[in-house]
């Protein structure tokens, strides 16, 4: 195994130390209660849990933890986080009870890819930059798991826009990708000149692939700019509900609905709802 404490001085060691043994004790706490609640006589519910049935909860747990960052309240994150932890102590425990792997292995698969995918940190390897970074972590997986393609470690589950970004920064990584924002610009320009054409035509699967092309370069563009796409269309729902939510507001209070207001009415609502 590498050196972990390669270029770590003695207090940095004695800090990690202290941190480890910690979170070490409360983490076999944690896979202790779930042992004890998925054993014989524990909780009917989580006993008929499996990994199936949980899938949907994790989905929700890590979505509240994304909801409990974007509230910037640490209290509120670290509850959520445990939400999410406990939904991999519990994933670990039904694969215990079918003889697959439990917690333990869990833990270390990931410590042992953390040092090895960190060879600038744990071994002799130099990259001063995160793009260097990147491109490591890239050629240290091909190694690993020769034969599967550059793309086959997305989840299939994944948000479209944001897997459109990840194909484009993997592809990038290997060298094939715009050379600047001003490129990727270009490429949404014509994007939508062909997504127009397919409408003027009224080619419906046409205006649908046209229309996956035209998303797939914006995102493209926007990750060119730093950009994450799927967070910044997230923050536009957001606004989207907000102002609408205050348009909805301000009509009931005059004993009216959004339903019989005419366009120009719901307009200036629209624009009032921006101003406050």
């Amino acid at each position: 195994m590498l050196p972990i404490w390669s270029m770590v001085d003695k207090q940095d060691k004695d800090e990690i130390n202290k941190l480890s043994e910690r979170v070490g004790s409360s983490f076999e706490r944690l896979v202790g209660i779930v042992t004890r609640l998925r054993a014989p006589g524990g909780c009917p519910w989580d006993r008929e849990q499996t990994s199936e049935s949980l899938k949907p909860f994790f989905i929700e747990e890590t979505y509240e933890a994304l909801d409990a960052i974007d509230s910037g309240n640490p209290r509120e994150l670290c509850e959520e986080l445990g939400d999410v932890l406990l939904q991999v102590a519990l994933h670990a425990q039904i694969a215990s009870e079918q003889g697959h792997f439990d917690a333990a292995d869990v833990a270390d698969a990931i410590s042992d890819k953390l040092i090895t995918r960190h060879p600038h940190v744990f071994g002799e390897i130099e990259a001063p930059t995160s793009g260097q970074v990147l491109q490591n972590w890239e050629s240290i997986k091909k190694k690993e798991k020769r034969g599967r393609g550059l793309f086959a470690g997305l989840p299939a589950h994944l948000p479209a826009l944001q897997k459109a970004a990840r194909m484009g920064e993997k592809a990038g990584r290997v060298g094939f990708d715009w050379t600047n924002p001003a490129s990727v610009r270009d490429k949404v320009v014509e994007e939508l000149a062909e997504f127009d054409e397919a409408v003027a035509d009224g080619d419906e699967p046409a205006m649908r692939h046209e229309v996956g092309d035209l998303l797939f370069a914006v995102a493209q563009w926007a990750r060119h700019l730093g950009i994450e796409p799927e967070e910044a269309l997230r923050q536009c729902c957001a606004r989207f509900e907000s102002r609408f939510t205050k348009m909805e507001k301000r009509v009931e209070c005059g004993g009216q609905t959004l339903g019989n207001q005419s366009l120009e009415q719901l307009e200036e609502l629209w624009q009032q709802a921006k101003k406050s």
